[in-house]
């Protein structure tokens, strides 16, 4: 059961993706606008609980990517990514296609 719910999560969330990239993308004007005003607030809402649950811990490592056997070193992958996402932007490198994600490789969901 939990694999069929985290399936349905997971599409349900990449659908939602797809679907913002499809207005950020194809939009006019006002109708940016409004998804913008409504949007980003959430969008900066789920990086901030995201990041506060990476925060190091007092020793410098991150306790959502740490394991008993396996300490994780701060800044962990969240963090690093959060900082090419959100702050390198453009400047930082992509990865080859052949070495992206497959779900990067697929093409948006039209809006309706």
């Amino acid at each position: 059961m939990d694999e069929i719910l985290g399936q349905v999560l997971r599409s349900a969330v990449w659908e939602r993706l797809d679907v913002l990239t499809e207005l950020a993308d194809r939009a006019d004007a006002p109708s940016l606008l409004s998804v913008a005003r409504s949007e980003l607030p959430r969008l900066t809402d789920g990086w901030r609980a995201l990041l506060t649950a990476h925060e190091p811990d007092d020793r410098g490592h991150c306790p959502e990517c740490s394991t008993r056997w396996r300490q994780q070193k701060a800044p962990c992958s969240v963090w690093r990514s959060a900082y090419e996402h959100l702050v390198a932007g453009g400047l930082a490198p992509r990865p080859a296609r052949h070495l992206r994600p497959a779900h990067a490789l697929r093409p948006a969901t039209p809006v309706s």
